[in-house]
């Protein structure tokens, strides 16, 4: 049975109410048999690395074996990234054929990722696009206007929704055509509208935790067995820094800060 989770409703005609990861204000998105759809806080990675700190994923599979009792390795399927010190929207896959399929749809460019990020100045065109070449560096990814050896094409429109002439910060709304790192941070500070507290691409401002003001808003993909299109998204965390007319949700955390003191991080 397919299920579909939305803090403080009914699971689309569930009526267990008891349903969320880890915690009530950890919200789980859409889970059946083959997905899992969750929320990433700043500040979590998304996948372990050699650290050892938790992760989205080792969370995702703790969650799993916990809620159905499963004995041994259980399967999650990673099949995109989220960067660390941005929040949102995350799919995972509970078997291989799901991951298998999945991932052929971000490689074919079929699922749309949708993203809302608040900019240092006041972005003067109402929408556009953005077409610049890309280059993974350390510790940030290169960006050049025109194609070099060696570069990929990184591609995004974007749509202004607000701004705030005192503040002097930008709300816009993205749309990737291409998923390359950092790109979304690396293009608009390239143009001069660094993300707000990433201070790695060049804001002067700084978040708690190192967080920056990205939220991977929405996606929309199709169910890898069903071949029905899912379209998710995520609320905007209520501590978020935009000030103006922007629906939040009281109850939705922002940093893993806010949370993690909540767990018991013995169990990870």
């Amino acid at each position: 049975m397919t299920k579909c989770f939305v803090p403080g409703r009914l699971n689309c005609g569930d009526s267990d109410r008891g349903r969320f990861f880890f915690h009530p204000s950890w919200p789980i998105f859409y889970e059946d048999n083959h997905l899992l759809v969750l929320y990433k806080p700043s500040g979590l990675l998304a996948q372990g690395d050699a650290s050892e700190q938790p992760s989205l994923y080792k969370l995702a599979k703790l969650w799993i074996k916990k809620t159905y009792a499963k004995p041994g390795n259980v399967f999650v399927g990673l099949v995109h990234r989220l960067d660390r010190a941005a929040a949102g929207i995350m799919v995972f896959a509970r078997t291989s054929k799901a991951a298998s399929r999945l991932a052929e749809q971000f490689r074919d460019h079929l699922v749309e990722k949708m993203y809302l990020a608040v900019v240092e100045g006041l972005v003067e065109q109402d929408s556009g696009t953005l077409v610049h070449y890309v280059k993974p560096g350390k510790p940030k990814t290169v960006v050049i206007s025109s194609f070099s050896d060696g570069y990929q094409e990184a591609k995004l429109n974007y749509a202004v929704l607000g701004r705030s002439r005192r503040n002097r910060k930008t709300l816009i709304e993205i749309g990737l055509h291409t998923g390359r790192k950092h790109q979304i941070r690396a293009q608009l500070s390239f143009i001069g509208y660094p993300i707000v507290g990433d201070r790695l691409y060049g804001s002067s401002i700084s978040l708690p935790g190192g967080a920056v003001a990205l939220l991977s808003h929405r996606i929309t993909f199709f169910h890898p067995t069903q071949k029905i299109p899912i379209s998710l998204s995520s609320p905007v965390p209520a501590s978020w820094p935009w000030e103006g007319n922007l629906p939040k949700s009281r109850s939705l955390f922002w940093l893993w800060d806010e949370i993690k003191e909540h767990l018991d991080l013995g169990v990870f």
